[in-house]
């Protein structure tokens, strides 16, 4: 290991633990244990062979594997930016946020080789030899992490060194997580849920982290007792394919001093069937602009505050205008990659982020979230943007009008229901159709109805309150 006079980012967080404690695994992943001081070896030797300048960007499209976190951080050492995407999407999705933030390379692990190289963008090339150039700071960005938006045009929300070390200790905070701590991560890492909610802040406290490729509900059940994880976090659909799994009765969850949801909202029920086995559920509140996260239940409010979102993270404040939840603090990104007009939008609040969603304070000033002014379905844990079907549906000269909106779903929470008058004769199996190819499934409707008009207001604006109430009706 390197002595003398060095610049403290990210990336130097690993080699202090692996100078305190060498032999101490930092991560398991497909049976093997990888300890502090491999991990920053692994580190070292990716940092002075990436070929790349401060500033470049690097994308990865792969599962959850040790190899990314090698890439985060060796791209920090260069002042790099890692570009995670979601293996989910289309090669028409890629492509589209690839040409946004032009990386000098893509990373691909060996099962999306063929999507890859359709890609339109260099692969990785070999290793180069020689050592790291200057070093990255906490100024420098390092992590763009896509978001679809609004408009349904993707768009790279940029967090700093520094943004992800203070989020880092909001997650520490969130999760009381100490070094005696063992994270058990099955959220997938191209979101900031599972990559910044707990893994590293895991890493950050020198705590242990199991990482699962893929979430699974049977290997999440199996390696509680096995591998005897202290913390977790799951998604509401997730939690939900725990809760229901033919073994969750007789899984031992006795390892888990509590469980974090990663949510806007999660239903009562999934709560309290853990709360029944013994385990505490917390609450982490953000988004994708927010590291994630903007306000955090402890796990000894779990009981008392049931479905709140608890209070600001330490380092992070929150407010309230008209409704609207707003943060501010240095977890924040620093803005939306080449999309000034979008950037200032989002800060238009006086240098505060807008999320878009409503809340509200309880007497003890714990933050409830009460619904969405932004137009987005959560489904599965994924945000699903109506601009993006109605953009598929406005494309098709059978459709005279369109619009999206989000229905109840029993698996996935929320699911889109696609509104549409047809100018032409077209059935269900031809609009879904529609979206083959265009839209990862996951975003596909799940609910095709053709009316004779959509519903408008008197400015001729499309009133999704209102189709959401004919839904509704028996």
């Amino acid at each position: 290991m390197n002595r003398g006079s060095r610049t403290i980012n990210l990336s130097r967080i690993i080699e202090r633990w692996a100078a305190h404690f060498p032999d101490k695994v930092a991560l398991h992943s497909h049976g093997e244990d990888l300890t502090y001081r491999a991990l920053w070896q692994r580190i070292e030797a990716a940092a002075a062979g990436l070929g790349v300048a401060r500033g470049d960007r690097v994308a990865y499209l792969g599962y959850n594997e040790p190899r990314m976190l090698v890439l985060l951080f060796a791209l920090a050492r260069a002042g790099a930016i890692l570009v995670p995407l979601n293996w989910r999407l289309t090669a028409a999705e890629h492509r589209a946020i690839l040409a946004d933030c032009a990386p000098r390379y893509l990373v691909a692990e060996k099962e999306f080789a063929r999507h890859a190289a359709d890609l339109g963008v260099p692969l990785e090339p070999a290793a180069t030899a020689g050592s790291p150039g200057p070093e990255g700071t906490d100024a420098d960005d390092v992590l763009i992490v896509y978001t679809s938006g609004t408009t349904g045009k993707p768009k790279g929300a940029v967090l700093t060194q520094a943004a992800l070390l203070w989020n880092g200790f909001n997650g520490i905070h969130a999760h009381d997580l100490g070094q005696a701590d063992h994270v058990l991560t099955a959220l997938p890492m191209f979101h900031v849920g599972g990559l910044n909610n707990q893994t590293l802040p895991a890493l950050l406290a020198g705590a242990s982290v199991t990482l699962h490729r893929r979430f699974d509900p049977a290997l999440w059940l199996a390696d509680v007792p096995r591998r005897r994880p202290t913390v977790s976090l799951l998604v509401p659909a997730a939690i939900q394919a725990v809760i229901t799994h033919p073994a969750w009765p007789g899984t031992d969850l006795s390892s888990l001093k509590m469980l974090n949801a990663g949510s806007m909202v999660i239903p009562d029920s999934q709560i309290r069937a853990f709360h029944a086995r013994g385990v505490p559920v917390g609450q982490i509140y953000g988004c994708t602009e927010t590291a994630p996260i903007a306000t955090v239940l402890l796990k000894e409010d779990a009981e008392r505050k049931l479905g709140s979102a608890g209070k600001a993270a330490p380092h992070c404040e929150v407010r309230l205008v008209e409704g609207e939840v707003q943060v501010r603090g240095p977890n924040v990104m620093r803005g939306y990659w080449n999309d000034p007009a979008a950037t200032a939008a989002a800060f238009a609040a006086g240098g505060w982020f807008r999320t878009g969603d409503l809340g509200r304070f309880d007497q003890d000033g714990y933050l409830w979230i009460m619904g969405r002014s932004k137009d987005v379905i959560i489904s599965g844990g994924e945000n699903v943007y109506p601009a993006e079907l109605e953009n598929v549906l406005a494309d098709c000269p059978a459709i005279a009008e369109a619009a999206v909106v989000g229905i109840p779903d029993p698996k996935w929470g929320e699911a889109a229901c696609a509104c549409i008058v047809r100018r032409d004769p077209l059935d269900e199996t031809a609009v879904l159709a529609l979206f083959r190819d265009r839209l990862a499934k996951f975003k596909h409707p799940r609910r095709i109805v053709f009316l004779d008009a959509l519903p408008r207001n008197a400015m001729g604006k499309v009133q999704k309150f209102e189709l959401k109430r004919l839904l509704e009706s028996p």
